[in-house]
């Protein structure tokens, strides 16, 4: 049963992949990936269906190899294949914790997890594992944060939560502008109107689209996960117009 305090029954926690890192400047930190995975194990705990879309910018950005001369399908695809080596530790810190789950990719690759099927993603939250989407939509040209928005709207979810480095929506970038502005509640439209960098806009747009709330936090905040599901610490409420 859902813990009483958590007003949601399925959720999906889009997670950055810098957040892997830890304090490294590259790839995967084990201490970083293991506290993510322990806030996860404390929410599923308590009787959440929990499905995970993870980046890969702590491996290759598509933008990036763009920029050095590398075609955008292809540099797009190789941060799809950064995703899924995010998704496997995970996986394996879940699984320490004896927290069942499944990887699912976007992207065919049988040897080493199964491939994204949404009737078996939602059978698997149903027997209560935490469902990890890989390889984002499978498609260049769609960012993670997309992914996010469609696995959420095809899951049911009740909640997309975008776990980032800053603790909600500001007016400006935080880390440029110490003064921005934080917002606790915002809506779609406003996103979007101002341009506002928390998520691209398809996206947003997306998520605006199929009516799904959507809650930005600070991740990397030990228990951050599961504070911001009972609606406590720092944060940034995203509301239909």
């Amino acid at each position: 049963m859902t813990s009483s305090t958590i007003p949601y029954k399925r959720v999906l926690l889009k997670m950055s992949g810098e957040v892997l890192m830890g304090s490294q400047s590259f790839g995967i930190d084990p201490e970083a990936t293991e506290q993510l995975a322990k806030d996860v194990a404390e929410v599923h705990a308590q009787g959440l269906e929990v499905c995970i879309v993870v980046g890969g910018g702590n491996i290759h950005r598509g933008k990036i190899g763009t920029a050095h001369g590398i075609d955008q399908c292809t540099s797009d695809y190789m941060g799809m294949l950064g995703t899924v080596m995010n998704a496997l530790a995970l996986s394996s810190a879940l699984s320490k914790l004896k927290v069942s789950n499944r990887v699912m990719s976007a992207i065919p690759m049988e040897s080493v997890c199964e491939s994204y099927v949404r009737d078996r993603a939602l059978r698997h939250l149903s027997k209560g594992r935490v469902v990890i989407f890989a390889s984002g939509t499978g498609n260049p040209y769609f960012t993670t944060d997309t992914a996010g928005a469609l696995r959420a709207s095809e899951m049911k979810c009740d909640l997309l939560l975008k776990g980032t480095k800053v603790p909600g929506v500001f007016s400006e970038d935080p880390t440029v502008n110490p003064e921005a502005k934080h917002y606790k509640e915002i809506k779609y439209g406003q996103i979007l109107s101002e341009n506002l960098k928390v998520m691209d806009a398809a996206a947003v747009a997306l998520a605006r689209e199929t009516n799904i709330p959507m809650v930005v936090f600070r991740i990397q905040d030990e228990g951050a996960f599961g504070r911001v599901l009972k609606g406590e610490g720092v944060f940034t409420s995203v509301q239909q117009d």
